[in-house]
């Protein structure tokens, strides 16, 4: 066996070797849908002749290649097979716009594209996948550095863009030590040896990181699920249960749908995260008290710092008291910690940015130099790279921090600094809606605050806008009161499953009827 220090450095794929010298046979990667099953040596085997084509074809350590695939079996044989071949994936999002996926294979100087096979021939013997050049010889990406050297921790293993603040699309690069992090021994939830844990997230999402890599490392079992749009709610639901899923990630506005329409869907998962944006107080004590699956845990962790950073346990007794939902306490080999502007830690109960640090930590932003240097920063305390969120946090008398929104969603109206994210939280207070966005629109003495509402199941009639701002005018001070509302049938949802915000300000833009 490698000693403690060469451990410490192994690549994410020298991990699932060793699962796979363990329980050969043991089912890696299943889709209900398909019926289609490869254990971990088969799984293997089907990575190990796709390392071998990017092999011949130069790809070595550091080159980035794209994936254009959906959830399938194949999507993992082809993620586990860059990785052997010492590249980095980068998963594509197959549905958004062709001018936004040239964009982000430019940035990542993508040297081939791996894509499923169209016809006859054209497979190359690495089962249904075939491999497209993007731009002629290959490009080398500005990572790429001793290939014929092992991979090691600090290599990239993929790299993901987010939708960044101007609406340009932003690489982040994540290395095998961050991954690593994440998937050995996780507090946040445990995944035994032939563990069923569900894929549901889009692959160009980063929690497809935990779906996958945690259930290989761990000897478990990736099953494939179908999208809510592709078959029925209840179908769905029945696949939970006829699936044996032990862990499954939500993202918050997917798990608030579910639990609004129903709950009971959710009753027979071993672990259940959910995640993306600040949960629902009263949706969550709903389940709780209804249908609640065997641990609800509300997990919170950026792009840059590897899906999970913290971690809240929801039951009743957690629970009791709070007006929000903490996302809690640092992941293993996780660091979370509140700063003032100049670094310097502040009091407990007082606000400052949340800071993460560890090796979960990711290497910066492609070709993005400038941004890096300001987000990625050096801790005075010590002597390590963090990353800082953006994120106003506060640390609670138990330890648990808490999150009390963007910095950069605090705006200014009409001379006022407004968090809008305080007037979110007001309006799920009333109890009169589900769900709830503000959002500042338009710019000086036009700008104006609207309110994104999904009224809740239990509202009776009458006028929902003049209820609510009756309600919150007894706890908040007139500006901060939207001046429009729109009342949605429900929630526009991105490609990773997060609300679209652009998408409800769009319906401003087109007149969309307002309330």
């Amino acid at each position: 066996m490698p000693d403690q220090d060469t451990r410490a450095d192994l690549a994410v794929h020298d991990l699932v070797g060793e699962r796979v010298s363990r329980s050969p046979d043991s089912p890696a990667v299943h889709s209900p849908m398909t019926g289609e099953t490869l254990t971990y040596v088969e799984l293997w085997q089907s990575a190990g002749m796709l390392a071998a084509e990017l092999t011949a074809l130069g790809i070595g350590r550091g080159d980035v290649v794209a994936i254009r695939l959906g959830r399938s079996v194949d999507l993992v044989v082809a993620m586990l097979g860059i990785i052997r071949s010492g590249a980095a994936y980068l998963c594509m999002d197959a549905d958004a716009p062709d001018e936004r996926q040239a964009e982000m294979l430019d940035q990542a100087r993508a040297a081939l594209v791996v894509h499923p096979a169209g016809g006859a021939g054209e497979t190359g013997g690495v089962r249904g996948l075939r491999l497209v050049e993007y731009a002629g010889p290959l490009r080398r990406s500005a990572y790429r550095a001793g290939a014929d050297e092992p991979v090691r921790g600090d290599d990239p293993i993929y790299v993901v863009f987010t939708s960044g603040s101007t609406g340009s699309p932003k690489g982040v690069v994540i290395p095998h030590r961050a991954v690593r992090r994440l998937a050995v021994n996780p507090t946040f939830c445990t995944i035994a040896p032939e563990d069923r844990v569900a894929n549901v997230a889009n692959p160009a999402f980063d929690a497809t990181t935990f779906e996958i890599w945690n259930p290989l490392v761990a000897g478990g079992t990736i099953v494939v699920f179908p999208a809510l749009t592709e078959i029925s709610f209840s179908r769905w639901s029945a696949l939970l249960v006829k699936e044996r899923i032990a862990a499954m990630f939500l993202t918050t506005s997917l798990f608030h749908l579910i639990v609004r329409e129903r709950p009971g869907a959710l009753r027979s998962v071993g672990t259940l995260l959910a995640g993306g944006e600040q949960l629902d107080l009263a949706v969550v004590r709903r389940l709780l008290a209804e249908n609640p699956p065997g641990r609800l845990v509300n997990a919170y962790g950026p792009t840059e710092a590897t899906t999970f950073a913290a971690y809240y346990d929801c039951t009743e007794r957690s629970l009791a008291g709070l007006e929000r939902i903490p996302i809690g306490y640092p992941v293993q080999d996780t660091s979370l910690a509140v700063l003032d502007e100049d670094g310097q830690p502040v009091g407990a109960g007082e606000v400052g940015e949340l800071c993460i640090g560890g090796p979960g930590v990711g290497l910066g932003y492609l070709n993005r130099a400038e941004l890096t240097e300001q987000r990625f920063v050096t801790d005075l305390a010590t002597g390590q790279t963090i990353y800082r969120t953006g994120d106003r946090a506060r640390t609670l008398p138990d330890g648990a921090v808490e999150l009390l929104g963007r910095v950069d969603r605090q705006i200014k109206l009409w001379g006022f600094r407004i968090e809008l994210e305080e007037i979110e939280l007001a309006i799920a207070a009333t109890g009169l809606v589900d769900v709830a966005f503000v959002e500042k629109a338009g710019e000086g003495p036009e700008a104006i605050l609207v309110g994104f509402v999904l009224p809740a199941r239990t509202a009776t009639g009458g006028s929902l806008p003049r209820a609510l701002a009756d309600a919150l005018a007894q706890r908040l001070p007139v500006y901060m009161i939207p001046a429009r509302w729109v009342v949605l049938d429900e929630v526009p949802l991105g490609p990773t499953g997060k609300a679209n915000r652009k998408l409800l300000l769009d319906r401003l833009a087109e007149d969309a009827p307002v309330r």
